[in-house]
């Protein structure tokens, strides 16, 4: 005995006969819906199965479907799939891994590496782990993290000089650049085959040691301001702060460091009392990040005044001091 007919409501007609016209249905939907249509225009289950090319069972679970859930029932069931092979706590050892050293012989991980550590775990699997983190073991990336306990502090100094910048006052930042080749590369032209001339320069050069560059960024305007020297010593970079602080009247006057003078005279500009001006000058904040080359005063620092440059250890060599420091 055939099962009694389908009655499919307006709006279902409608929604099956727009699968069926649509261009860009998944064939799995347009079958479904014609199934459950040609039932519902009275056809038995037998002929559906024929004119479909398909089989009296499948006809069968799909008016089962259709009547027990509507619409809804055409669609894909849940399936769960495969269980997992690699739990959360095997993602955790990969990532514990890449907090280790390589093996010997190696200088850096990679997928096959970490499956041979871990023992039991795929290579592909370490490779899924890592996609989803976002780790590529093949980029190079660099960071810097200070040793010095006074970093925070120090750079929350440099940066309220550019969040709140004291009225009519110059904030500079100085960074340098030592060793840098100075080269110097032949410059001409070359005649081609086809009878042009290529002007250039050629891969020749003839080496001229090596210079240092300072180099002070006025915040305001752009503006850099350059020196190269041929050492980096202490000496060379007060020379180049004296001839940027004398670029700002009435900060300080700068020293004629073309006089035969002594070295502790030739820094008195920046190194006597603090003059009364408002230029702020501070180092780059790779700096502060090595307290070797500290040029920032340490928060609570005996015998130095409040938002003083100094170098460390300078106590010890007498009053080295630099009083042009970051003011709030």
């Amino acid at each position: 005995m055939d099962p009694a007919p389908i009655r499919l409501a307006d709006e279902e007609r409608a929604e099956l006969q727009a699968r069926v016209r649509a261009t860009k249905s998944e064939q799995r939907q347009v079958f479904r819906a014609r199934v459950i249509l040609m039932l519902a225009d009275g056809a038995r289950p037998a002929a559906v199965a024929r004119a479909l090319h398909t089989g009296a069972n499948t006809v069968g679970k799909w008016r089962r479907r259709f009547v027990a859930q509507r619409l809804r029932g055409l669609e894909d069931a849940p399936r769960p799939g495969k269980p997992k092979t690699y739990d959360e706590r095997v993602e955790a050892r990969i990532l514990a891994m890449l907090d280790r050293a390589p093996p010997r012989g190696y200088a850096k991980w990679n997928g096959a590496l970490l499956a041979k550590a871990l023992g039991e775990v795929s290579k592909h699997q370490v490779w899924r782990v890592l996609k989803s983190h976002d780790i590529s073991l093949e980029r190079r990336r660099s960071w810097c993290v200070s040793t010095d306990a006074q970093f925070a502090p120090k750079a929350a100094d440099i940066v309220g000089l550019y969040l709140n910048p004291p009225e009519h006052a110059v904030v500079l930042c100085v960074d340098e650049k030592p060793s840098i080749q100075a080269l110097e590369r032949a410059q001409g032209w070359l005649r081609l085959p086809n009878g042009k001339a290529l002007t250039g320069f050629s891969h020749c050069y003839k080496r001229h040691g090596t210079t240092t560059l300072f180099a002070a960024l006025e915040v305001a305007s752009g503006l850099v301001k350059t020196g190269h020297y041929n050492r980096r010593r202490r000496r060379e970079f007060l020379d180049f702060m004296n001839q940027v602080i004398a670029q700002y009247p009435g900060s300080t006057h700068p020293c004629d460091l073309g006089q035969p003078q002594h070295a502790q005279a030739q820094v008195r500009p920046l190194a006597q009392a603090p003059p009364a001006g408002a230029a702020a000058l501070h180092p780059h904040l790779r700096f502060l990040a090595q307290p070797s080359r500290d040029l920032v005063q340490h928060h609570g620092a005996r015998g130095a005044g409040r938002g003083q440059l100094h170098e460390p250890g300078a106590s010890a060599r007498g009053n080295r001091r630099l009083h042009r420091g970051p003011q709030r």
